[in-house]
């Protein structure tokens, strides 16, 4: 069922962006979500790996094809990151338990800056969050290197142009 909302959601990236926005405004979160999303994201990938590749690998191409549906130039950015992710474990491969404690220490971060944002994480809503953040950090990365533009949406936050 989830994955079937992944893939048939109507929100464009520019929507998924702003709403994310809302609940990520204080700088100090900002920085602990650039610093804390792609080490979930890369700890993900390193606990399925040195679990079960083949399952990993199917896992991570629907997440990329959900990327794909948002943005053609998105899923380039998330397509290098997840190969990055995997020469990474390929070439430190620390095991499960590493991978795990990892994940755990991120989370962390990513509840006190949410703690001192004031306001609950945005996958409360909708799980489908736990992939916009990534797709969020990837913007701001790119929004920072000035390889997309910026908008400024109705509400507070900025979404950025990366389609």
């Amino acid at each position: 069922m989830a994955i079937t909302s992944m893939l048939t959601s109507k929100k464009s990236l520019q929507q998924w962006l702003a709403d994310y926005a809302v609940s990520h405004q204080h700088p100090i979160n900002k920085k602990i979500h650039w610093l804390c999303v792609p080490t979930i994201f890369a700890s993900i990938i390193g606990m399925g790996m040195s679990w079960q590749a083949a399952f990993t690998l199917v896992v991570l191409a629907l997440v990329m094809l959900f990327y794909f549906r948002l943005s053609t130039k998105l899923f380039i950015a998330m397509g290098m990151f997840v190969l990055f992710c995997l020469a990474a474990v390929a070439l430190l491969p620390f095991g499960f338990k590493f991978y795990f404690a990892v994940f755990v220490l991120a989370w962390i971060g990513q509840f006190i800056g949410h703690k001192l944002e004031g306001k609950k994480p945005s996958f409360i809503d909708d799980v489908q969050f736990l992939l916009i953040g990534p797709a969020w950090v990837a913007n701001s990365l790119s929004e920072k290197l000035g390889l997309v533009s910026t908008q400024k949406p109705d509400h507070e936050g900025s979404s950025v142009t990366f389609a």
